[in-house]
């Protein structure tokens, strides 16, 4: 869901955020989870399709838990996980937008470009703003969004709005692309877009579960439960991704999603 959080005290445990033409808030009542909000068409068909509720999850845990006792550990823990459906537009961006940067300032980030250049939604007293079309974002100069505090960031946001305002690439091209390694290459002409962020964006908005994204904490991680090198810098990523691809085989994704939990039982 969106990063915006529900800013008043009134309803305890509940979350209110924002995507795509939907404001939610999302809240939990004795053993149910109860979605209520401005929605862009059917509320129950738009929860569901978010937030992948139609895929088998349990089987997926099944599969990964007979891998190893890390994983089996692990999804103890992050039980509850899912990749969402979320649109590829703004993960692009979002993605673009997280190089070399923390949560806050992403989150900052991304709620005043939204402010500036999204549409304005009203629910229970507040404001909301959705996230920027391309055509929409197309109206920020380079200076425009610098002044956002995109940073360095700011002429790749606005050469890759600009790549798809010319179609030079479409989301649909992208949405469409069966061929993984075709995909990525295609994700890398987009300036910002690294082989790290190319695989965040097949994972999170693509539903490509056989792409392993690799930074840092992940080589730690992997390191440190199956290499076991003294140097973990020495560890390439060409190794990380053949592992991943041998052991998690099309699970990938979702095996390093569950993998940030491994540590939780200490």
């Amino acid at each position: 869901m969106g990063s915006v959080l529900d800013g008043t005290k009134k309803k305890i445990g509940s979350y209110t955020g924002i995507f795509k033409n939907n404001v939610l808030n999302v809240k939990k009542e004795n053993e149910k989870i109860v979605f209520e909000g401005i929605c862009d068409g059917d509320i129950k068909k738009v929860c569901t399709e978010y937030f992948d509720l139609n895929t088998d999850y349990e089987a997926i845990k099944e599969r990964l838990s007979n891998i190893d006792e890390y994983l089996k550990t692990s999804i103890e823990y992050g039980k509850g996980i899912r990749i969402l459906n979320q649109d590829l537009w703004e993960t692009i961006i979002s993605f673009i937008i997280s190089a070399n940067n923390n949560i806050p300032r992403i989150k900052g980030i991304i709620e005043r470009i939204s402010k500036k250049y999204g549409k304005k939604i009203e629910y229970n007293g507040k404001e909301y703003y959705t996230f920027p079309t391309i055509q929409e974002l197309s109206k920020a100069s380079v200076e425009d969004l610098r002044a956002l505090g995109t940073g360095f960031r700011d002429k790749r946001i606005y050469d890759t709005t600009r790549k798809f305002l010319k179609q030079e690439i479409t989301l649909e091209e992208l949405e469409n692309e069966k061929d993984i390694d075709v995909l990525r290459e295609k994700l890398l002409t987009l300036p910002g877009v690294g082989d790290k962020v190319a695989d965040c964006i097949m994972l999170f908005s693509l539903k490509k579960y056989s792409v392993f994204p690799i930074d840092v904490w992940v080589r730690r991680v992997m390191n440190e439960l199956y290499i076991k090198e003294d140097d973990e810098t020495k560890v390439s990523k060409a190794l990380l991704q053949t592992m991943a691809k041998e052991k998690y085989k099309d699970l990938a994704g979702l095996a390093q999603q569950y993998l940030f939990y491994w540590k939780r039982e200490a």
